[in-house]
């Protein structure tokens, strides 16, 4: 026959049961801490849950002066472009994080964004000037900055930003898994890149013009200079996309800006020469 356990026993039986299960149960909460406070490697957070950050921008259109009727629905047009701009590099900013080297966000975001801008500013100052006083100065609200960067999850630890406005660099620094990615068709190799002419596809260019003209011209020329160079410095950087968003991108956003002066500029005293902007997009040769 069996012996009834004795009640000291139950209790210690309990105890023992109970210490296991707080034991478990610790070792189940640790276990989610330690997923929710991501491991650390070599002094490199691998966190993946901070955020891209968000690009803001100066507001133009409180920075403009009285816009006349005639002029009212295009420079509507392009404030309503403005903010579209914006949006579009919020959610490029979300889209890539964990993309690129430490410069990443400056050059296949910030910068093309800028270019953007100033084109955009400049045809409201033009539609403006039309019929009254040109505003001058909207160039310097076009630079737009990087706001809350937090790590990113590339793998890498955060740039530092750059001192003074775009701190531009902060977000989507790190993967060093992309860098050098030439099994993916990045820059592996550096090729020429070349753009059509647009001297050649100009009318007769009044003498009032010429100057302004000729110095937007040789702008040109440098823009291309400067895109080959970083084409050679970049070799075997980026993803598959990486010279398309860092150089040929950009440099198009620079080239309809610079074009847009020249015809601003011939429009002035003759008619206003149309179509430039077909002239702005290159190509790579390799």
């Amino acid at each position: 026959m069996s012996r009834a356990l004795p009640k000291y026993n139950k209790r210690r039986v309990t105890f023992i049961g109970g210490a296991a299960a707080v034991a478990l149960s610790g070792t189940v909460i640790a276990g989610f801490a330690l997923a929710g406070e991501g491991s650390k490697s070599n002094g490199t957070s691998a966190r993946t849950l901070a955020g891209p950050g968000t690009i803001t921008c100066p507001d133009v259109r409180s920075k403009l002066p009285a816009v006349p009727a005639s002029a009212k629905a295009e420079v509507d047009r392009n404030l309503t472009l403005l903010n579209t701009q914006l949006q579009e590099a919020n959610k490029r900013l979300v889209d890539t994080v964990g993309q690129g080297g430490p410069n990443f966000v400056q050059n296949a975001i910030l910068g093309p964004l800028k270019d953007k801008r100033v084109a955009t500013v400049n045809r409201i100052a033009t539609a403006i000037g039309r019929t009254a006083a040109k505003p001058q100065g909207l160039d310097s609200l076009a630079a737009c900055t990087l706001n809350g960067a937090g790590t990113n999850a590339g793998g890498g630890a955060a740039a530092k930003p750059p001192t003074g406005g775009n701190a531009g660099n902060a977000g989507n620094a790190g993967n060093a898994g992309n860098g050098g990615n030439a099994g993916n068709g990045g820059n592996t190799a550096a090729g020429t890149i070349t753009c059509p002419d647009v001297r050649s596809k100009l009318p007769a260019v009044p003498a009032s013009a010429k100057a302004e003209v000729d110095r937007n011209l040789t702008l040109l020329n440098t823009q291309i200079q400067e895109a080959n160079k970083r084409l050679v410095d970049t070799v075997g950087q980026g993803g598959p996309n990486f010279v398309q968003n860092a150089i040929l991108g950009p440099l198009k956003d620079k080239r309809v800006a610079t074009v847009n002066r020249i015809a601003t500029a011939i429009g002035r005293t003759a008619a206003k020469p149309q179509g430039l902007d077909s002239l702005a997009a290159c190509t790579l040769t390799k």
